[in-house]
């Protein structure tokens, strides 16, 4: 910890004391100054930047370092306002340089009992982001739920309009940590809880009133499933990513043709690019989106398909950086392997190349070369049969 002089008093705050009470490694430290001004911090740290825009924030060694936002008579007295008009009561604890624990009352049974609970009533008012925050920390901290008092301060900011005018990158930002989180489908289960899927996930906002599917093949809902299928896809922010969007087609399904949802691949690819450019995610991100819509369904029947039409499959994928995530997310919504020899296929139509007098021909050339790839495919395919039948 930086040490603090006889002017400055610096602690810890926030999530790195959480986490250190969760017994987990800090990953981003975070500090306040309650005691001292700028000018002494800056004599103290002259390489430190100052970066606040309403209040004075300084960044020294890749750390932030923050004022208060008010002032008590005493040191106690600001440490304890500033810890009272945090986000939620588990990041609402400071420590010193000489390991004395500040925190807010909730604090420490809330970390007990793996509640997540907000700070005040009008946390969300003073920040309305924090509706996503607190959406991606149950995404990355399954093992927590949500207090009663978390959830209706969250249908109350929805209801009054404050998610409206959030930078949209920010929400972006947000969902990106909860994709990357221990259960991904946390994320959408408690803004479908709490009412705060709109504006930004609209496509999803009706989904938990319509059937996944047959009983045959779901008993639940369409938001209950890709919220599942985001779960066994953890590990992988983008596949998790496409787990949210492969089944957006779902909700335009039309009632008298429920529960089934023929062509709902094709229809899902514009949901899911206005869902990820209005999150403005990176390119990435809504390519794969668009991709997991239309291609999951092909994908999953992918041991029935022509050598042409894999060949075409394996390509798209292939070009886009997605094979593997393909692969993860089939598995999830399958239950099996059924692109298993989607790896060692590529790998052997990849070992195609025209003859020369075949290139140079424009779309005739594409052709040509999808049709030796496909006709490769198809004898590789007949070997790999042989030999199982030999084993």
């Amino acid at each position: 910890m930086i040490s603090s002089n006889n002017r400055l008093k610096i602690l810890i705050v926030g999530g790195a004391v959480r986490d250190l009470m969760l017994g987990r490694k800090p990953h981003d430290l975070d500090f306040l100054i309650a005691s001292g001004t700028a000018q002494d911090f800056l004599e103290a740290y002259p390489a430190a930047q100052s970066v606040g825009k309403n209040y004075e924030v300084f960044i020294f060694k890749g750390m932030e370092f923050s004022f208060p936002r008010a002032t008590g008579k005493t040191v106690e007295e600001t440490i304890d306002l500033d810890l009272r008009s945090r986000d939620f009561t588990i990041n609402s604890m400071a420590l010193d340089e000489d390991g004395n624990l500040y925190t807010h009352p909730d604090s420490l049974e809330d970390i007990t009992t793996r509640t997540l609970r907000p700070c005040f009533a009008q946390t969300f008012k003073e920040d309305p982001l924090r509706v996503f925050r607190a959406a991606a920390f149950l995404a990355r901290f399954p093992e927590f739920t949500a207090h009663p008092d978390l959830v209706t301060e969250m249908k109350r900011a929805a209801q009054k309009g404050r998610l409206n005018n959030i930078t949209p990158d920010r929400i972006g930002v947000e969902l990106r940590k909860g994709l990357a989180g221990r259960k991904p489908g946390n994320f959408l289960r408690l803004l479908q809880e709490a009412n705060c899927l709109t504006p930004w996930f609209t496509e999803l906002a009706s989904s938990t009133d319509i059937p996944a599917g047959p009983p045959k093949y779901h008993d639940k809902s369409v938001l209950d499933h890709i919220a599942e299928i985001m779960d066994k896809c953890a590990g992988n922010a983008i596949t998790c990513w496409m787990a949210m969007c492969h089944d957006l087609g779902k909700s335009l399904t039309p009632d008298d043709l429920l529960p089934a949802h023929h062509g709902h691949g094709k229809a899902g690819v514009l949901p899911a690019q206005k869902l990820g450019k209005r999150l403005l995610l990176p390119n990435k991100f809504i390519r794969a989106g668009e991709i997991s819509a239309q291609l999951h369904m092909k994908a999953g029947r992918y041991r029935e398909l022509r050598p042409g039409t894999k060949v075409d499959l394996l390509m798209k994928l292939h070009l886009s950086g997605l094979l593997e995530n393909m692969i993860s997310l089939c598995r999830s919504d399958r239950g099996e392997d059924v692109m298993k020899t989607a790896p060692a296929d590529l790998a052997e139509i990849l070992k195609v190349s025209l003859p020369p007098k075949d290139r140079n021909l424009g779309a005739e050339s594409g052709e040509k070369l999808r049709s030796l790839r496909a006709s490769r495919l198809k004898s590789f395919q007949h070997s790999q049969n042989l030999q199982n039948l030999l084993k």
